[in-house]
């Protein structure tokens, strides 16, 4: 039995966590949650995890995974801790690691502690395909992001375009992936992993639209090498919780969650 501890306690981190508490995340036991502010949620010792704003109390847990779903702060905050506390980490924010700096701070400790740093699909698909093809040359990989206008409320596309009178798709991205995970750090997580998992942040072409017309969030990849080729096409409902995020993503999680006990691994 895995014990497990969450960072952030949004729509993927309460979605991981009722998984996890319900036995569906495999043989893996809850122990803590760390949030800004614990006096929001109500007393949780009951249910055999606390939840904290201490970090240290929360690193104290014997945790021997840690899942951030709290944004790229928390990565820059947590991520090299989590290592050093002898615990796994599932990254989620994984657009955190366009900052070169940052990314090789991480995989350094991870080198020196033994732990792995994991990233898994979330709101993207093909991504094991993508890796396995990266092994030999790769041409060229890239990838279309729509959205609808809900989705970009509270994003710097509200300083480009009015999302309430839009009637046609708006492309406010065209360019590559590192500069698409440092603009949109809750939107396109997805171009980060693409890039990681490929030819890289400044090889990996993307474009970014806003769409009045769907009404799911979408994904169109393309990778060419001398594995072949891939076209794939990921529609995702959106969380009612936030429509910047999907269900797909905390499925992900508990997927990869399941792995770290399952005797059978399918999809890696």
């Amino acid at each position: 039995m895995l014990n497990v501890g969450i960072i952030g306690y949004g729509t993927i981190g309460q979605d991981v966590a009722q998984a996890i508490l319900q036995g569906n995340a495999g043989q893996v036991q809850l122990k803590a949650i760390l949030v800004r502010d614990e006096t929001k949620y109500p007393d949780t010792s009951s249910h055999g995890y606390i939840m904290t704003a201490n970090e240290e109390v929360f690193f104290r847990q014997g945790l021997d995974v840690v899942v951030e779903s709290a944004g790229h702060e928390a990565v820059k905050h947590y991520g090299e801790k989590a290592l050093d506390n002898r615990a796994d980490l599932i990254l989620v924010s994984v657009g955190a690691l366009a900052d070169d700096q940052l990314h090789l701070k991480i995989l350094e400790k991870a080198r020196q502690t033994g732990k792995k740093v994991m990233v898994p699909s979330a709101a993207i698909g093909g991504l094991d395909r993508i890796a396995a093809g990266s092994v030999g040359p790769m041409d060229e990989v890239t990838l279309v992001t729509r959205k609808p206008p809900k989705a970009w409320i509270g994003t710097v596309i509200e300083q480009q375009v009015n999302l309430a009178e839009l009637t046609e798709p708006f492309c406010a991205f065209d360019g590559v992936a590192r500069d698409s995970a440092r603009l949109f750090p809750e939107s396109v997580n997805v171009s980060a992993a693409l890039s990681l998992a490929g030819v890289g942040f400044d090889r990996t072409k993307v474009k970014v639209y806003v769409d009045p017309h769907i009404s799911h969030n979408t994904h169109e990849i393309e990778a060419k090498g001398k594995f072949g080729q891939i076209h794939l096409q990921i529609r995702n409902t959106p969380s009612a919780g936030n429509p910047k995020t999907g269900y797909i993503v905390a499925m992900s999680v508990i997927k990869t969650l399941r792995d770290l006990t399952s005797p059978f691994v399918i999809g890696i």
